[in-house]
């Protein structure tokens, strides 16, 4: 009975690694050293703190990502904006065949006439949109 139990081998648990870390070591910093180290591994982006460290003794290749938060908020801002004005120009479709179908044509062409002031006033608007776009891209995007 006891030679079944010896052959017995169980399939269940994790698989053994191919080339296992068996060696540890420990080190110690200052308050100085400790933030320096882990502004460093903020700014690699790595999830272990230990994968870090090795690359960095065997100058293994760190890959930093630095992230603008004005420039996201400013990108998420400028696409709610776009948003906007598509649907201005959707709701300006829809209000230029209501005068056509709704009013005569003398009273469609004195609103239109209106409107079209106020779209010369977007559009003027739109340029300016457009040169605050470049001007932040120039200053606050490097581009490579």
């Amino acid at each position: 009975m006891s030679d079944q139990n010896n052959n017995y081998k169980k399939k269940g648990g994790r698989k053994p690694k191919l080339n296992p870390s068996n060696h540890r070591y420990v080190f110690r910093l200052n308050d100085e050293e400790n933030d320096k180290l882990l502004r460093l591994f903020e700014e690699s982006g790595l999830s272990n703190k230990a994968k870090f460290i090795v690359s960095v003794l065997f100058s293994k290749e760190i890959k930093t990502v630095k992230i603008d938060k004005g420039a996201v908020d400013f990108y998420m801002r400028l696409t709610s904006f776009y948003s906007q004005f598509r649907s201005v120009g959707v709701n300006y479709n829809q209000v230029v065949k209501l005068l056509y179908t709704q009013f005569s044509d003398r009273k469609a062409a004195a609103f239109l006439y209106k409107l079209e002031k106020q779209t010369a006033e977007l559009a003027v608007l739109c340029k300016k949109i457009i040169e605050i776009t470049e001007k932040f891209n120039q200053q606050h995007i490097k581009k490579h």
